[in-house]
């Protein structure tokens, strides 16, 4: 089954807990930082708009791409309560186009993650240094880390239960991959005391940061910084998250 159909409808309310604002401010720190201010943004794997709305927001010019068109709804009702000029296109972010250049991208709440080849990591990453990135323009995303899939989240079964909704998250890490898989079963309120049962099966995985500096360079794009998560430190062993910062050599226009 596809993911993110059903899960999109409650997505907001069981990531309620996710502090979006302190990951934005340090977002919007790591743009500042290297020299984008303003202009077009790019989120890819936007979901359901929230970071999206953060940088517009801060005035930047947002165009969101998600391959859920649930995702997408979701974030066009934000859009209508924030009046914000967001451009959502519904594309899979491993085949994005636009129509000119951006001034940077952004992918983060692992949806970097979701990919799960490294030819189709580098087919984005190229794509972007060679199509879509103004030259000196950022591309920053952020990835789970194998230590967080292995000792946070591997063989850990996860539930919640709201007077909305419930579900049950079952991971499963296969360290020959380095993929984990998410079963996770929902059970969504929709008439009355009546609850509907979804089933929806996620993948992500796992990058060195050695993986990551090698498909970097191979893309074109020069690696600035590679920092343990809301941090401007060097990746721990034990870090859970970490931030990759590339730029598109040359000078801006």
């Amino acid at each position: 089954m596809d993911a993110y159909t059903e899960f999109a409808k409650v997505y907001d309310l069981f990531m309620d807990n996710i502090p979006y604002e302190e990951w934005g401010a340090y977002l919007k720190g790591l743009l500042h930082e290297n020299g984008v201010d303003d202009g077009l943004v790019l989120e890819l794997g936007c979901g359901t708009g929230t970071m999206t709305e953060i940088l517009a927001e801060a005035g930047y010019d947002m165009i969101g791409v998600d391959q859920s068109e649930e995702m997408l709804e979701e974030a066009a009702r934000k859009r209508e309560e924030s009046g914000h000029e967001i451009l959502y296109l519904c594309q899979d972010m491993r085949e994005f186009e636009l129509y000119g250049t951006v001034r940077a991208i952004v992918c983060v709440c692992d949806s970097m993650n979701y990919i799960l080849e490294e030819e189709e990591v580098l087919g984005i990453l190229t794509s972007a240094a060679r199509n879509y990135l103004d030259y000196g323009g950022l591309f920053i995303f952020d990835l789970n880390t194998e230590y967080k899939y292995k000792e946070i989240l591997g063989e850990q079964t996860i539930a919640e239960n709201r007077e909305e909704s419930s579900f049950i998250w079952e991971n499963y890490y296969d360290e020959d991959s380095h993929i984990n898989e998410y079963n996770l079963t929902l059970f969504i309120k929709e008439h009355g005391d009546h609850y509907r049962k979804y089933e929806e099966t996620h993948y992500q995985k796992s990058y060195s940061l050695d993986t990551i500096r090698k498909l970097a360079e191979m893309s074109g794009l020069e690696l600035l910084h590679i920092y343990d998560a809301f941090t401007n430190e060097e990746p721990k062993v034990d870090s859970e998250r970490v931030y990759v910062v590339l730029r598109r050599p040359g000078q801006p226009e």
